[in-house]
């Protein structure tokens, strides 16, 4: 026990309440996107990572270099592994949709930079630990904002996938022609017959970012020739 209290320091449960803090401003806007990562699993990783930077730094000098026996360790050994390790939960939240469009990659970027987090405030680096968070919620959330009201155009539309079913081949030409007068770009088209003799109209098209899905799908509505109508996005 008293080599325990030797040993103890206060500055290490600073360490984990100030990488816990910062944690849960990650999950937390993670939280309120409804992500993947939340606020239990960004703690976890975020403490979980202090803890181990901490054990690696404090092992390298518990053990210290004798005359019978020469130890020497690198004080970020384990740090190193978190980095490589954490990888499998980041793997876990990237999805693939049936529109072959990839999503959670920003959550997956977010797991490891709450460990990154965690690993700096664990090595004692708390303003670059408090920076990074704040630079990384400002980059998730205000320059993407900034850059669809500054940037190019092709910054302000989004990607919709829209699922048509036509009655009549002839019909094809005027439905597109009909979405392009709806200010709706078109950058991928794939034409199938079903075996009930109609015809699946697969696009994906970009629209302006201030339109809604309802209002999308409210204008591909007025087309009289669309027989059944599938908007995802």
């Amino acid at each position: 026990m008293q080599v325990i209290m030797e040993n103890f320091d206060i500055e290490m449960i600073v360490k984990l309440l100030i990488s816990a803090i910062l944690g849960l401003a990650i999950g937390l806007e993670r939280e309120l996107k409804r992500k993947p990562l939340g606020l239990k699993t960004s703690l976890v990783i975020s403490i979980v990572s202090c803890l181990l930077t901490i054990v690696s730094i404090q092992a390298a000098y518990l053990f210290p270099a004798s005359d019978v026996v020469k130890i020497q360790m690198d004080p970020l050994r384990l740090a190193a592994q978190i980095v490589s390790g954490i990888g499998f939960l980041g793997a876990g939240v990237i999805l693939r949709k049936e529109d072959d469009t990839i999503s959670g990659l920003t959550t997956a970027a977010m797991v490891w930079g709450a460990a990154g987090i965690g690993i700096a405030t664990g090595a004692g680096f708390y303003i670059e630990a408090i920076a990074g968070v704040v630079l990384l919620i400002v980059s998730v959330e205000l320059i993407p904002v900034l850059i669809k009201l500054i940037g190019f155009q092709k910054l302000h539309s989004k990607e919709i996938s829209l699922k048509l079913i036509l009655k009549d081949r002839n019909d094809i030409r005027g439905v597109i022609q009909a979405l392009q007068d709806q200010e709706m770009t078109i950058d991928y088209i794939h034409i199938k017959e079903l075996d009930d003799q109609c015809y699946l109209l697969d696009l994906k098209v970009q629209v302006s970012y201030r339109n809604s899905t309802s209002d999308i799908y409210e204008g591909v509505s007025k087309i009289d020739t669309i027989y059944r109508t599938e908007i995802s996005g």
